[in-house]
């Protein structure tokens, strides 16, 4: 595939990304926030939300699902998001909550959180998010199951989620080394287990995921 090619075929997937701001477009909307999420799966570390602004007319080639992304890709395209978006606001939720209320109600409240801190900036008045529906959020919403490979302001939001929540478990790593953090981000893998064999848990760790240890 030549590089012509290459950006036709972006510029193709940007154009079906947009449909659902397309449409709230249409109808008199115009600040539209994105809402995702990551961390709801790892052993340790807080759940993070981000919800994010895009202009109208917003011409990002790249903007996937952050699973799909390179990490640096996701590093370039959270620096355009940042530089080109109207307002973003993150939301976190950390370990000990996330115990004491559930991931799924830690998950909402940094949700709710992130577009609570990204109206600080602007008046949003639609919020697309992924999969979820939250009954505290007064704004009009919309859930869309697999939003963050179908709607492009939601992708932008788990692209700026996943950055910023690796971003932390990076500084995490230094202070609790012997767990691969920088790597794993939490998640439970061969490395993660050996280092709780080794070390135990850490204040950072999700007691209610590890009732076994």
């Amino acid at each position: 595939m030549t590089k012509e090619e290459r950006k036709q075929k972006e510029l193709e997937k940007l154009t079906r990304m947009l449909s659902y701001e397309s449409e709230l477009y249409q109808s008199g909307c115009l600040r539209i926030a994105g809402v995702d999420e990551v961390g709801r799966g790892p052993l340790a570390g807080p759940v993070v939300a981000a919800a994010v602004v895009l202009p109208q007319g917003c011409s990002i080639l790249g903007i996937d699902d952050s699973k799909k992304l390179s990490e640096q890709k996701r590093e370039y395209l959270y620096d355009q998001i940042l530089k080109d978006c109207i307002a973003f606001g993150i939301g976190a939720v950390d370990n000990e909550t996330i115990d004491q209320i559930n991931i799924l109600e830690a998950t909402k409240r940094a949700m709710i959180e992130a577009i609570s801190n990204a109206a600080a900036s602007c008046k949003i008045e639609h919020v697309l998010i992924d999969a979820l529906t939250l009954k505290d959020c007064l704004i009009p919403q919309t859930g869309i199951v697999k939003g963050d490979s179908k709607c492009l302001c939601i992708a932008a939001a788990s692209i700026v989620a996943k950055v910023y929540r690796d971003r932390l478990m990076r500084e995490w790593n230094d202070r609790y080394p012997g767990y691969g953090f920088d790597r794993n981000k939490g998640y439970g893998t061969t490395e993660h287990y050996e280092g709780l064999r080794l070390l135990g848990l850490t204040p950072i760790h999700r007691r209610s995921f590890l009732r076994n240890l």
